[in-house]
């Protein structure tokens, strides 16, 4: 996605890597902050409770972001023996990222709505593009990182419900096949036509519809086409 908006529209693709940088920057030093919050300084110490991107940029994440719009930063480190409740202040730092995503979303949503609303400006601007991709990316980012499976963020929900004896083997494949099942999933998305992600995509547009108050796959639709 970014590489097609480079050369068809430079200054949509710097408001996009703009958006997401911001949106994954504030995603991982929302985790560090909540470990902070519940005890644990290990993010602090090692520099990543920051606002500068760099710091939670991960090369090997960053490159496939910009040929196939799928990615990732470096993971926030904490030592849950710090926390004053390692079972649930886990779950507290996890869910820590996706809620700020969501926060980013909703006020996103209420700009975009204010300027196009209000007659500001209208739905080609770019400072309006810019909002839109704050909204989506965040709730596609949101959605993505609740899946409970490891190593996403939703994945240490799962192990603090599912922590008794008897889920021992379940909890097992969920930490050891996770990974595994992601990256085919991902794969899949990438390479073939199979909408393998339909239960975050579908719910991210109605989401993006019922904050902005527009149809954002039409806005879509009509940002892309006007390049």
């Amino acid at each position: 996605m970014f590489l097609t908006l480079l050369f068809s529209s430079p200054l949509l693709a710097l408001a996009w890597i703009i958006a997401i940088l911001f949106s994954l920057t504030v995603h991982e030093f929302s985790h560090g902050l909540m470990a902070k919050f519940r005890g644990d300084l290990t993010a602090e110490r090692e520099g990543r409770l920051s606002l500068n991107p760099l710091v939670h940029l991960d090369l090997f994440g960053l490159i496939p972001l910009l040929l196939f719009g799928f990615g990732w930063a470096k993971p926030v480190p904490f030592n849950p023996y710090n926390l004053k409740n390692p079972k649930w202040d886990s779950v507290l730092i996890a869910l820590a990222g996706p809620f700020m995503n969501l926060c980013i979303a909703t006020v996103s949503a209420i700009a975009f709505r204010l300027l196009i609303g209000g007659g500001v400006i209208d739905g080609t601007n770019l400072l309006t593009a810019f909002l839109f991709f704050l909204i989506l990316l965040n709730l596609f980012l949101m959605f993505f990182n609740i899946i409970p499976i490891a190593p996403l963020d939703g994945s240490k929900l799962f192990f603090a419900l599912f922590d008794a004896p008897k889920y021992e083997s379940l909890r097992r494949f969920v930490a050891i096949r996770g990974p595994q099942i992601l990256m085919i999933a991902v794969l899949l998305s990438l390479f073939t036509n199979v909408d393998i992600f339909f239960f975050i995509s579908q719910p991210a547009y109605s989401v993006c519809h019922a904050l902005s108050g527009t149809s954002c796959e039409a806005y879509q639709s009509m940002l892309f086409s006007s390049i």
